[in-house]
């Protein structure tokens, strides 16, 4: 059954410019004992990506959160001229979700082109996907070639089991981030944090956290009226500040 979905173009701006539309507030580092003063914390400018589209290729695995996937891909599926999203399974054909609901993958992760921005979401089967030699090796292989590297909720765990994460600092989910902070050799886990930014790596808190830091991608790639105008078409109140994290005091993180 073909989706409905409302479509308003009116939008008004959620953001002042590229330097102060992400309010930021350190998050506490596992390894790190202080927060990072605020003065030394930068905001990139926006980069030039004018008039390419960039390809989101999510990889999807039997036991995947459904708003991991689809609550990102939304935002991305607003801004058509700037953005495509490509789906990858095991191998063509349906894949189940956590909740029970497939979804039909066109491509097989042997098959998978050369990625631009990798998204890897969470669920319940990131369990026994970080014991997965084989598709570890392939997505250390494929996706090490991406400009971007994502991850929502526990999704960052199987990056880090991956080895995509050595080197730069991460977050999850917040009921299973003990567990996701054994993945990995070298990552620096930030328990309070909404999302996380270091360089070509993002990752997301739980579950509806990978909505903000999708929009905060757009802000990124695209400008903070893209980011707008795409959260404002679907209802969205953005959570701005990477550091806003409730979620990690109710899980005796903070």
């Amino acid at each position: 059954m073909p989706w409905s979905i409302c479509d308003p173009r009116a939008s008004t701006s959620l953001f002042t410019n590229s330097f102060t539309r992400w309010p930021l507030a350190p998050p506490r580092s596992v390894h790190l004992a202080a927060a990072i003063p605020a003065s030394l914390i930068f905001i990139n400018p926006v980069p030039d990506y004018h008039g390419q589209v960039r390809r989101i290729d999510v990889v999807l695995f039997e036991g995947f959160e459904l708003l991991d996937v689809f609550g990102p891909v939304e935002l991305f599926s607003r801004l058509p001229q700037e953005y495509e999203v490509s789906l990858i399974g095991p191998a063509t054909g349906p894949v189940a979700s956590s909740q029970g609901t497939q979804v039909i993958t066109p491509s097989e992760y042997a098959e998978a082109s050369p990625p631009d921005v990798v998204m890897v979401p969470g669920g319940r089967g990131t369990r026994a996907l970080v014991h997965d030699a084989g598709f570890l090796s392939w997505l250390r292989r494929w996706a090490g070639a991406a400009n971007l590297v994502t991850a929502v909720c526990t999704g960052s765990a199987v990056l880090a089991a991956a080895g995509l994460l050595d080197g730069y600092r991460a977050t999850s989910n917040k009921r299973a981030f003990r567990w996701a902070a054994g993945h990995g050799s070298n990552v620096t886990w930030m328990p309070q944090a909404r999302w996380v930014e270091d360089r070509t790596r993002w990752t997301s808190s739980g579950v509806a956290a990978g909505m903000d830091m999708a929009a905060a991608l757009i802000a990124h790639l695209s400008g903070p009226e893209a980011a707008a105008t795409a959260a404002q078409e679907i209802e969205l109140d953005v959570h701005r500040d990477s550091g806003w994290d409730p979620f990690a005091a109710d899980n005796g993180l903070a």
